[in-house]
């Protein structure tokens, strides 16, 4: 009798990261016969993510054209020239990603069972973010299974009238991953006093006038507290260098670094004070390590760091950024109170959930690990 055969499917940086967990987990229980599948979407960037998971994917596509609408269409011709020669029993997509979608729609057309990790999330704006919150909802179509980050996925899952028995709270295997790596890496905090600010923006949706309004505020910022180290990996985006280099080169306690590798971000966050960002994957890392997150948004996906304390979302407006970085500098008890005991997204046991759940579905066995 073979074993099931499983596609793990991934393109971008944050897809390894959540799904390196998963894939480790179902190696190490060897009921299944797993093939990592790599788009390509995120070229080199993702090469070191690969590396830093030990993960040697099984399939390699070519990424062909600069656009990502010239992506679309090609990756999806090699997906599904795959799942034509490869008869899946399931196939696994991480999150929002034009990777994930593809992923998704490829093995939906051979009625192949999909398996969304990271499902649920929602701002309900198909402009922000873009393109992901429309690629999240289509998934969500497609997929059989939905494993939930959080209740309030859970919950948005459930309202849009998929089937409880189809939808599973899971925690987030990005907790996992950092588990993993403090595990298998060795990230430690070896800062001195409170650490660093860190500092992330790229988004799409800031490209302008509100990315100038955010480098600006980091430069008040830096001038109003100068003792204060800030540390910003800045994009290789040219939109995002430009504007940077143009506000903030010359500030000497601002730091403009080169993009970080997943476990250079890792120490960055363990070693940091506080966090700007407009990444949702730092909203539920920094917590992992006790750092409060400013989130530089107008909404979030994410609220329940939001929710628990541990974040706040005080948009791009310059005013509103330079105010919550005076308070939480000079008010230790407003800064104690945004550090939390424990992460909000899980519990480092999501990629066991998730692989004991398809093991009871591929096999029939009884998920030992399964939330309600």
């Amino acid at each position: 009798m073979r074993k099931p055969i499983i596609a793990v499917v991934s393109g971008t940086r944050p897809e390894i990261i959540k799904l390196a967990p998963v894939y480790h987990e179902l190696v190490a229980q060897g009921w299944a016969d797993t093939r990592w599948i790599h788009t390509g979407q995120h070229a080199d960037m993702a090469e070191q993510i690969l590396r830093c998971f030990d993960v040697e994917p099984d399939i390699r596509l070519k990424r062909e054209g600069s656009s990502l609408q010239q992506f679309s269409a090609d990756c999806r011709s090699q997906l599904d020239a795959v799942m034509a020669a490869q008869p899946f029993d399931m196939c696994i997509v991480q999150g929002d990603t034009e990777s994930a979608f593809l992923g998704a729609l490829a093995a939906f057309y051979k009625q192949v069972p999909i398996a969304h990790v990271e499902a649920g999330l929602r701002t309900y704006n198909l402009s922000r973010p873009f393109p992901e919150e429309g690629l999240r909802q289509m998934i969500s179509r497609l997929a059989r299974f939905h494993f939930a980050p959080t209740r309030r996925a859970c919950d948005a899952l459930l309202s849009e009238g998929i089937a409880q028995d189809k939808v599973q709270l899971t925690g987030n295997t990005v907790v996992d991953a950092q588990h993993w790596a403090v595990n298998h890496r060795g990230i430690k905090r070896d800062a001195q006093g409170r650490g660093h600010i860190l500092v992330t923006v790229h988004r799409r949706e800031h490209w302008g006038s509100d990315m100038e309004e955010i480098f600006h505020a980091v430069a008040d910022i830096a001038r109003e507290h100068p003792t204060a180290e800030i540390v910003f990996p800045v994009h290789l985006n040219p939109v995002v260098q430009t504007a940077a280099q143009a506000i903030l080169s010359g500030i000497t306690n601002v730091k403009l670094v080169a993009p970080m590798n997943y476990l250079e971000m890792q120490q960055a966050l363990v070693n940091a004070s506080l966090v700007l960002t407009d990444s949702g994957g730092l909203q539920e890392e920094a917590p992992t390590f006790g750092v409060p997150v400013l989130v530089l948004r107008e909404e979030t996906e994410r609220p329940e760091a939001v929710e628990a304390g541990c974040a706040l979302v005080v948009g791009p407006g310059r005013a509103a950024i330079v105010r919550e970085v005076r308070r939480l500098m000079h008010d230790e008890l407003a800064y104690r109170r945004m550090q939390q005991p424990a992460n909000p997204y899980g519990d480092g046991q999501a990629s066991r959930r998730i692989v004991e759940t398809l093991a009871a579905h591929l096999l029939g066995t009884v998920p030992e690990a399964a939330v309600a």
